[in-house]
């Protein structure tokens, strides 16, 4: 690690999901670092970068005044154009420019223990769970994690989507969207799901594949069949979880489960003893049981006893803005807070909503113009689907923050697609001219889901409605 501490970083984006926990890392590390962000720039989420400037960290207007000399190594977001200034003013002095994966994967290959989470959907929950299990085992993982981690946040620590151990494991999120899965080198490979979101199913099997062999052991969900299809046919160095599949090492007692509004408890089977243990945890839906397993699978493999993974995971918390219930109004109106942005993600919110009874007002904001092209039929189809005659999905403008991407087309194509597919959606355009379209239509009993991914002032949104409804 000596190496990464040995000259100054600029990171442009810094405030990004994927950036801040990077640049945390660094900086725990011993680094000097500085970084620029357009939300920055625009007052959005002040309250983020006047913390990061509290720890130390030299932030600059993303106009190329950051960018001082060439031993600066830059690190972008995926977000961030060559045309911004900042990318203009590293080329003319000849910086070092590295991805946000290049650099997370050199972090994490030179630990001794690299948990590396892969999966279309569920990556940050696993994560959050499986670095909890570990810190409470005393082994002082170190965590990179795409969301915040709720048993992390303290108030020096209020955007805990990074933990800095003094461990030997470090335990990551790793993305297939871009390819980048193919640079981690993992002790411990974690695979939750594959199903389309960014690149073709042939695309995924094969960098899943490739995944799994380059590991030393796994962790795999056998209820996923393209899963299945990747283990290999010895399962030497797997180990298995499942909710439905009874042939897996760590398996759900068939009729075990029972839901509630705000979490789910089974009793969960170890097929090498027999043994049984009751699993409670503290977030709803059966995707989270799903989680917790592959939480359970992953840590089991670093030598942590399934014991002690059920009772860290009784204290498990949660994420910022994984199903996060904002609050009830005193009429008893539900406003929840969710990440969900792809099909699966968003059937498996919408999923546990559906568990109980009420009326579902779903809110969604796609968290960009080419997604919504690569994915919109089949979100409709979800809407459309998981959501019944009495509940409506609600459509705003896609996010965007500048840059040259086609707008063309947006989401009045994905309210017309839930419509011919049998669903109730509406578009208004305005994200504030939205609330005010919720507030209005909300009656007792409803749960209101604030969907969509990187925009943080979602969260502010959602926080609205509910001050809203209980006015």
């Amino acid at each position: 690690m000596t190496s990464l501490t040995q000259h100054p970083w600029f990171f442009s984006g810094i405030g990004g999901s994927g950036m801040l926990p990077l640049a945390l890392i660094l900086k725990g590390l011993g680094a000097q670092v500085a970084g620029s962000d357009r939300s920055r720039d625009q007052g959005r989420t002040p309250e983020k970068f006047a913390w990061l400037e509290s720890l130390g960290f030299s932030l600059f207007p993303q106009d190329g005044s950051g960018v001082t000399s060439d031993r600066q190594v830059i690190v972008a977001s995926a977000a961030v154009e060559d045309t911004v200034p900042e990318m203009v003013r590293a080329r003319e002095l000849g910086c070092p420019r590295m991805s946000r994966a290049e650099l997370l994967s050199r972090l994490f290959n030179a630990a001794p223990c690299g948990i590396a989470i892969a999966g279309t959907s569920g990556k940050s929950t696993v994560t959050g769970m499986t670095g909890w299990i570990l810190e409470q085992a005393g082994r002082a993982p170190t965590i990179m994690n795409g969301a915040v981690m709720k048993n992390f946040v303290a108030p020096d620590a209020p955007f805990a989507s990074a933990r800095v151990g003094s461990g030997e494991v470090f335990v990551s999120e790793v993305d297939e969207s871009d390819g980048s899965i193919a640079l981690y080198n993992p002790e411990v490979a974690v695979l939750l799901n594959v199903s389309l979101d960014h690149k073709s199913m042939e695309e995924l099997r094969e960098l899943f594949g490739d995944f799994l062999r380059r590991a030393k052991a796994a962790a795999v969900n056998l209820d996923d069949p393209e899963v299945r299809a990747l283990v290999p046919g010895d399962r030497g160095h797997c180990r298995t979880f499942a909710i439905e599949a009874q042939d897996a090492d760590i398996a759900v007692v068939p009729g075990s489960i029972i839901e509630s509004p705000t979490g789910i408890a089974a009793q969960v089977r170890e097929s090498g003893n027999g043994a049984v243990h009751r699993l409670e945890l503290r977030v709803p839906g059966r995707h989270n049981l799903a989680n917790a397993l592959a939480a359970m699978a992953a840590a089991s493999m670093a030598g942590v006893s399934l014991g002690e993974c059920i009772s860290a995971l009784s204290s498990f918390a949660g994420l910022a803005r994984r199903f996060d219930i904002v609050g009830t109004s005193a009429s008893g109106i539900t406003v929840i807070d969710d990440f969900g942005h792809n099909p699966e993600k968003c059937a498996a919110t919408l999923a546990a909503l559906k568990a109980h009874p009420g009326r579902v007002i779903a809110f969604f904001q796609p968290h960009g113009y080419g997604p919504l092209r690569q994915m919109g039929h089949e979100l409709a189809e979800v809407f459309a689907r998981m959501l019944g005659p009495d509940d409506v999905t609600i459509l705003c403008d896609p996010v965007y923050f500048g840059g040259t991407v086609d707008r063309s087309e947006g989401s009045e194509r994905i309210v017309r697609l839930i419509a011919e597919a049998g669903g109730k959606a509406e578009y208004v355009p305005s994200r504030e001219d939205c609330g005010k379209r919720i507030a209005a239509i909300a009656r007792p009993g409803d749960r209101v889901v604030v969907m969509g991914a990187r925009d943080d002032t979602l969260s502010a949104f959602a926080r609205s409605i509910l001050d809203e409804v209980s006015s």
